[in-house]
């Protein structure tokens, strides 16, 4: 190949690893969600997936409120967490939550849509941190919830599998 062109090829690698990537977070976040009962049960849906990241709703039900009439903050958590676990899982290493921590800014009322942001900040080893931003269908911010995970061995997906899938 002429040295002018040589940059061709390189990209064209970038985007075929990128596409790969990209194919494999979806694959790894559709076999988590097909697997979860728990948020299948909550109703949540998986917008969007890719390394690193993960984007879930939520409509609030009556069933979620609290003595309160407000969404039950164990519900919100969930949803934290489950797009935390998305994110975390995402390049198909088996990823458990160490810990936790939530801080729930404002009050939520049944018939709202909860969008759950997961960006991973930190991925070292089996060691990853991620922040979640919970905030309603109008924008406004209703928490914020911070993961530390662990890879535990294992995968989710086997490479036979995302090929069928995509």
């Amino acid at each position: 190949m002429y040295p002018v062109f040589r940059h061709l090829n390189h990209e064209t690698h970038v985007l075929s690893t990128e596409t790969a990537e990209l194919a494999l977070a979806k694959a790894c976040s559709e076999q988590m969600h097909r697997d979860d009962r728990c948020s299948q049960m909550l109703g949540m849906t998986v917008d969007e997936s890719r390394p690193g990241y993960a984007r879930l709703t939520m409509r609030i039900r009556e069933e979620m409120l609290n003595g309160h009439g407000n969404c039950h903050g164990g519900m919100i958590f969930t949803l934290a967490d489950s797009a935390f676990a998305h994110a975390c899982n995402t390049r198909n290493h088996v990823s458990v939550a160490v810990s936790c921590q939530v801080e729930f800014l404002v009050a939520v009322t049944a018939g709202e849509i909860l969008i759950a942001e997961a960006v991973e900040q930190y991925l070292q080893g089996k060691n990853g941190v991620y922040d979640v931003r919970v905030t309603s269908n109008d924008g406004g911010l209703v928490a914020l919830f911070r993961g530390k995970s662990r890879a535990i061995g294992g995968v989710l997906v086997t490479e036979t599998s995302v090929d069928t899938m995509t």
